[in-house]
């Protein structure tokens, strides 16, 4: 104020025109909101006066629904920083031990790479983790060499059941020594640490009971399962060649029998046959006079015993089995009872090199990997039995039989 009167004070330039456009926006502002007001209205009274209009308006919310509901969802998986997390190569990851061998690696937030020439196994094994950053499938044989970044290599890759391994045993051979040659190759290339899913056939038809990692077996090399059994004691020759003269680090598991979801419906298998029989009231087929015995152990059990063992500064083989033993009849009469229905129980002729006595010393791997079997048996094929009711029960592909991780 200069004498009462006030003094004008004029505006810089850059000044005078921001407040300008500030009122224009603002102004801008008002008229849109009253006119986007304007046109819901409008957009309202056509919707109610055109009934194909809102035909159409509910087709299109309808669709929209139906992707988001189909939007492909993961199981949650636990997030590991890069010093913990593991590139993760499981051969024959597509198979029924190998997807729950990749099912857990996932769950612990590791980077899973599975290959599988899906002889025995099958894609929608694993489809739950495809599309995951994570995961990676590849359609490839192990015959042939494998050139690719990881850690760590479970080599599960081989037929195991008798009429997939003896369908055709020169490729079984293969498997087991030219594909075990090649995951040793690549082991010593990245400097890995490979674990061979050797098996309890190593020990043939033992003469000693139970069966200790100490025992060197009773094979018949000319058999017609030598192509497996013989295959595999090989492939553990060449784990420990490699181990002494390149310094590879090798873990050997020696599986006994293992039973779960996701078992091919036709392998042959003990578990697998009875039950398939049963739900279908047929002819529960023994082999034999039904006192030879087996050791039965659930699949999550023999998962999380591979995992101990290869984290584990345990290198000679150790068994992974239940030491719980049951006659081949006892077992059969257990799965009739739990499915009920009207089988019966009959005998067949004994197959050439069936081993009469089955059942692991697992010393080795309660000392070393603190491991023993969990699940009980009952319980176990409670589930195996309801994931071979499902699998009977689906017409179409669409029908899902997944068996999520959240389930084992």
């Amino acid at each position: 104020m200069v004498g009462g009167i006030t003094r004008y004070i004029p505006l810089k330039k850059s000044m005078r025109i921001a407040v300008v456009m500030f009122l224009v926006i603002l102004v801008g502002c008002v008229l849109y909101g009253s006119l986007a007001s304007d046109k819901n209205n409008a957009y309202r009274v056509v919707r109610a006066n055109d009934p194909r209009l809102q035909h159409e308006i509910d087709v299109l919310h309808k669709k929209v629904r139906d992707l988001e509901k189909g939007k492909k969802t993961y199981p949650d998986v636990r997030f590991l920083t890069y010093k913990d997390r593991k590139r993760i190569l499981v051969s024959g990851g597509a198979g029924f031990v190998g997807s729950h061998l990749v099912d857990q690696l996932m769950l612990q937030g590791h980077e899973v790479s599975v290959v599988d020439n899906f002889f025995t196994g099958r894609k929608r094994n694993v489809e739950h983790w495809i599309g995951h950053e994570n995961f990676e499938l590849l359609h490839h044989d192990i015959v042939h060499p494998l050139y690719i970044e990881v850690d760590q290599i479970y080599h599960l890759a081989s037929p195991a059941s008798p009429p997939n391994y003896m369908y055709n045993p020169i490729k079984t051979l293969k498997t087991n020594t030219i594909g075990t040659i090649n995951m040793l190759g690549l082991a010593k290339r990245v400097r890995g640490r490979l674990l061979l899913a050797s098996t309890s056939e190593v020990y043939g038809d033992p003469e000693v009971h139970p069966q200790t990692e100490d025992y060197w077996g009773h094979v018949n090399p000319i058999g017609p399962r030598a192509c497996y059994d013989e295959g595999k004691r090989v492939a553990e020759t060449m784990c420990y060649a490699y181990q002494k003269q390149e310094h590879i680090e090798v873990r050997v598991a020696r599986i006994f029998n293992t039973f779960g979801p996701r078992m091919h419906m036709n392998d042959g298998r003990v578990v697998s046959n009875f039950i398939l029989q049963a739900l279908q009231n047929e002819s529960i087929t023994v082999y034999g006079d039904g006192t030879q015995t087996r050791s039965f152990q659930y699949v999550s059990d023999l998962v999380n015993g591979l995992i101990k063992l290869m984290n584990s500064n345990y290198s000679f083989p150790i068994n992974i089995g239940n030491p719980e033993e049951h006659t081949i009849m006892d077992f059969a009469q257990i799965i009739k009872n739990l499915v009920g229905g009207h089988s019966q129980i009959v005998k067949k002729t004994a197959m050439e090199d069936d081993p009469r006595r089955r059942r692991p010393d697992i010393t080795r791997a309660k000392k070393y990997l603190n491991w023993q079997p969990e699940v009980p048996m009952m319980v176990g094929i409670n589930r195996t039995i309801e994931y071979f009711r499902n699998e009977l029960h689906r017409s179409r592909h669409s029908e899902r039989n997944l068996h999520s991780p959240d389930e084992t």
